[in-house]
């Protein structure tokens, strides 16, 4: 629970200075950013990869906590996913120098007097999450009422859409500046479970339709061809982490709903023995096993014997150069490969001649819009 401060009378919002806080008792720390004052601590969790200079895998902090925003939320955390960072952040050297990251979103001078270089030149593992969360809302903004609360309340258990400015970190409490990012939840829908909805289930929630809108243009310019109008769209998913175990469920149930799997064939590419199981467990979905023992033709020759040739569609949940090398040699001359924004964003610029010489694409996908959010709430929660 958040730790109740006392304000700092001799601190203006006037004055360029800030309080070291790392000198300063818990109970009388104060800080303020242009017209948001932080009266609370919170904790935070950082949780590291061991390694040669870093023994303590786990950190704890105390970091300020906004108050209320009049129009927004403050969530308590009950679950945290952890595989995502913040984009706009570089990779941190230590623990410490991650929360003194965060701290620079209110104060420079709180930031810089929380860095340290212990754990300087090590390439650390630090998770930082924030974007998966779920809790219960602790406060409403005391602007909020009965016109404008979006039918949320005090107590009600909801997730969080990954909104730009969300903070990093596992920590007790989140503020949410607008209502309109925080999503309701069935009381029936485990809470750690609906923790894995608002990223990584969204996302691929969000590459299946994009799959989907891809192929309906794929036949638009093959009714021409009588030949090729008859033939299957084939999509192939990589990879069997719980990015591509999302997108193969929500496949096979859009699909399904939609009549598309009329016209659509589906074989998910599993980089694991685990995921193997999981995926041939599914109905209607084909699966080939990438064994990264075995030289390149042969997975590739494996991956289009299985699928009946090349294929027109590839989701790859990979994040590595070789997988997404992989992928565009099991694609046909015109096809697409959907990849998340951030692996895009590494790996497109190393693909762009050989794209312009196979006349492939590779298109980014965000995560999704606040909208699929609440269809895919729904969706989970009804078991479909």
């Amino acid at each position: 629970m958040p730790v109740d401060i006392c304000r700092v009378t001799s601190v203006s919002k006037t004055t360029n200075s800030t309080p070291d806080i790392s000198q300063t008792p818990l109970s009388t720390v104060s800080i303020t950013n242009g017209s948001c004052i932080m009266n609370k601590l919170c904790r935070q969790l950082s949780i590291e990869s061991p390694g040669p200079v870093v023994k303590n895998c786990v950190f704890n902090f105390f970091v300020p906590i906004e108050d209320t925003p009049a129009l927004g939320a403050r969530i308590e955390i009950v679950c945290a996913g952890a595989c995502y960072r913040r984009r706009d952040r570089s990779a941190s050297f230590s623990s410490m120098s991650s929360v003194a990251s965060d701290l620079s979103d209110y104060c420079a001078s709180v930031a810089s007097s929380q860095s340290s270089p212990a754990h300087a030149a090590v390439r650390e593992g630090s998770l930082f999450p924030g974007f998966e969360v779920a809790g219960v809302i602790e406060s409403l903004g005391n602007e909020i009422n009965e016109e404008n609360n979006c039918g949320l309340h005090i107590g009600q258990r909801v997730i969080v859409y990954p909104f730009e400015e969300a903070p990093a970190g596992y920590a007790e409490l989140l503020v949410v500046p607008d209502l309109k990012y925080i999503v309701p939840i069935p009381d029936h829908l485990p809470i750690s479970v609906a923790a894995m909805l608002p990223t990584g289930a969204l996302l691929a929630m969000n590459a299946v339709f994009k799959a989907h809108d891809v192929v309906i243009e794929m036949l638009k310019e093959r009714s021409s061809d009588a030949n090729d109008s008859k033939k299957k769209c084939k999509i192939l998913i990589v990879g069997t982490g719980g990015l591509a175990l999302w997108a193969v469920r929500i496949a096979s149930y859009h699909f399904a709903s939609t009549g598309a799997n009329n016209y659509i064939d589906v074989t998910v590419a599993s980089l694991r023995d685990e995921g193997f199981r999981l995926a041939t467990e599914m109905k209607s979905v084909s699966v080939v096993q990438w064994n990264e023992c075995l030289y390149e033709p042969q997975l590739i020759e494996r991956t289009q014997n299985m699928c009946g040739g090349p294929v027109d569609v590839v989701i790859d949940f990979g994040t590595t150069s070789r997988s997404l090398h992989r992928s565009l040699h099991c694609l046909s001359k015109v096809g697409v490969v959907l990849v998340s924004e951030e692996v895009a964003e590494r790996l497109l610029p190393k693909f762009s001649r050989l794209l312009s010489e196979t006349q492939q694409k590779i298109i980014p996908i965000p995560t999704g819009s606040i909208k699929q959010l609440h269809d895919l709430v729904n969706l989970v929660a009804e078991k479909k």
